[in-house]
């Protein structure tokens, strides 16, 4: 009862909990938050020092007390009282303005297809320890879908791949299910850890991870661009141990990430080998939308459309679609109600 009394001075939230950034969307105002989901410790006084952008900052460069945590891997809590004070602090910094001195909102949160009940009972935990009156799991892909604008509770086929940091998920959705689905564990970290192994390997120097996204981001890409693009990086010379610069070139990132996206591809021919005829049909009419910041790798869909033979489209902001799939799912109570998750407990 007094929960639902804060509930009315509260406001609503949709989570999408990645392993790499965090996003919130709140009713009538759209996202409001996107920040790395990092969180700096104190290991001495368990105190929290800093949380999502402050706390990245921090990655590779803290003396032996202080840990930067990243409390999600692979989509799923990894750490759960550092990912419920990250959760807390969220609500809280959504809350600052208002005069809510305990936020209880209701919070739509995107989990990934394969999680196990005891992964799924650890999200309802750590969410409503941070606050929430009221948890309504959604899974992902269907998340991304429904910020993507899909159909997803007609009798027609919707193909999304949902390429996060952690995992990548590819799943068929109609009538307000997954018919096939397929979860890896390859996205975005994975292609950051091949540049770093390709860079060691290659040029004997190490680099950190922040270096080899920020790589990633301005000359990856997955097909052969027209342009050749060029950058430098600076790291640690595994021979002398001095510091050293080198230049690399489109080309070479290409062929340090060509394993990890070819593993994706394969995938998601597999997943369509899976899916009834009726609706590969479907797929290839409409074609396959790809979601999640990996979405963003230069040339991804062309490749994924000349090895499936279907068209491939990037949704628009495919980094934003899970969180926009949750904060739709927040002002369309019959829609949730068809695409929910069933959930471990009751409130």
């Amino acid at each position: 009862m007094f929960n639902k009394f804060l509930g009315k001075f509260s406001k609503d939230l949709g989570i999408d909990l990645g392993t790499t950034s965090t996003l919130v969307y709140v009713q009538e105002r759209g996202i409001i938050i996107n920040e790395p989901s990092v969180v700096a410790v104190n290991m001495r006084t368990d105190e929290i020092l800093a949380v999502g952008e402050e706390a990245k900052r921090m990655v590779g460069k803290t003396p032996g007390h202080i840990q930067a945590v990243k409390p999600l891997v692979d989509g799923v809590i990894s750490d759960f009282e550092v990912t419920e004070k990250m959760l807390k602090y969220f609500i809280n910094k959504v809350h600052g303005e208002s005069f809510t001195l305990v936020p209880r909102p209701r919070v739509v949160i995107g989990i990934p297809l394969d999680i196990t009940e005891v992964e799924k009972k650890a999200v309802e935990d750590a969410a409503k320890s941070a606050g929430a009156r009221q948890i309504y799991l959604i899974e992902e892909s269907m998340a991304a879908a429904i910020g993507a604008r899909l159909p997803v509770t007609e009798a027609t086929a919707t193909m999304v791949v949902d390429i996060g940091g952690g995992t990548t998920e590819i799943a068929v959705i109609s009538l307000g299910g997954a018919v096939t689905w397929k979860t890896l564990r390859l996205a975005g970290n994975e292609l950051n850890n091949n540049i770093m192994q390709y860079v060691r390997e290659e040029f004997n120097m190490l680099i950190g991870e922040q270096l080899a996204e920020a790589v990633k981001i301005r000359i990856g890409s997955a097909t052969v661009l027209k342009e050749m693009m060029e950058m430098q990086i600076r790291g640690r010379d595994l021979i002398n141990g001095l510091p050293r610069a080198i230049t690399v070139n489109d080309a070479q990132i290409r062929e340090a990430i060509s394993r990890t996206v070819n593993q994706i591809i394969e995938n998601i021919k597999i997943t369509l080998e899976t899916t009834p005829p009726e609706l590969v049909a479907d797929i290839y009419e409409h074609g396959i939308v790809l979601t999640g910041g990996g979405a963003l790798l230069r040339g991804l869909d062309k490749e994924i459309a000349q090895a499936t033979k279907i068209p491939v489209k990037v949704a628009d902001d495919p980094l934003t679609c899970v969180a926009r799939g949750t904060g739709i799912l927040l002002s369309d109570p019959e829609l949730l109600g068809k695409v929910l998750t069933p959930s471990t407990q009751e409130f």
